[in-house]
């Protein structure tokens, strides 16, 4: 799943909510911390929140209870054109 992708299960409207962490996706849907996709007025589904666990009051084993239903693909990185022979 791209980012594009994950960022259209924000939990709003009847959405299921998603959330990234290290390279996996998690359903946080049914979480009674995870209402309408908003965690704690601080975070809201969709996203990839990586960086954010790692300041998180709780650690990682409480976000991998959470069922996986994919995984993030990492962005594509753009050559650069190069002029010349090479």
């Amino acid at each position: 799943m791209t980012k594009e992708e994950l960022a259209k299960f924000d939990g709003r409207n009847g959405q299921s909510a998603y959330v990234a962490i290290s390279g996996t996706i998690y359903d946080v849907s049914n979480s009674k911390m995870w209402v309408d996709g908003n965690h704690m007025d601080s975070h809201q589904a969709g996203q990839d929140l990586t960086e954010e666990l790692k300041k998180a009051p709780h650690v990682r084993a409480v976000v991998e209870r959470f069922p996986t239903v994919g995984s993030l693909e990492a962005p594509i990185e753009k050559k650069k054109k190069r002029f010349g022979l090479f």
